[in-house]
């Protein structure tokens, strides 16, 4: 079904839209988003990945490899180093995908979904940073200063672009 669908050429449209809307967001709002009493980090591109798996009903998009696509040119283009969200963002669609399969997908659900998927990327992503002696930052700094500002955009993102990206989706089949 989904070679058939515009899901075939719209997916890596919109999932390579939304990496260039997350670097141009960071880029813009620098000084908003990135001070030093706390960092919020969008992240749209888990978004566009984890409303696939909430909205693909049936049409078995390869999502996982796509999601590692966008890590590979995330990692190269915005993060320097090769390999962390090449492994985070596939990671972060099959947990999405276990927890879909306990709870049927509405957007409170997708919400929860959500909020547990960026708390996983923020946190291998923190990890990773501390393995290779890239942060010093404390895991308590880090939750504080990080981790809440960047689930409090982030929620508020998924608020904001749930019903719009769902219409697409829906356009898109």
């Amino acid at each position: 079904m989904y070679r058939l669908s515009k899901l075939r050429f719209g997916f890596p449209i919109g999932l390579f839209l939304m990496l260039f809307i997350d670097g141009s967001i960071s880029r813009v709002f620098s000084t908003q988003l990135f001070r030093p009493s706390a960092i919020m980090v969008s992240h749209l591109v888990v978004l566009w990945l984890i409303c696939a798996v909430l909205f693909e009903d049936g049409y078995d998009v390869p999502i996982a490899r796509w999601a590692a696509v966008a890590g590979a040119i995330f990692d190269l283009y915005y993060t320097g180093i090769f390999g962390v969200y090449v492994f985070i963002f596939p990671l972060v669609i099959y947990l999405t995908r276990l927890v879909v399969g306990y709870i049927s997908p509405n957007f409170l659900s997708g919400l929860l979904i959500y909020f547990i998927d960026i708390t996983v990327v923020e946190a291998l992503s923190y990890l990773a940073s501390r393995m290779v002696h890239l942060t010093s930052m404390a895991g308590s700094t880090f939750l504080v200063t990080t981790l809440g500002p960047t689930l409090a955009l982030n929620l508020a993102l998924f608020v904001v672009l749930y019903f719009p990206i769902r219409w697409v989706y829906n356009w898109l089949k």
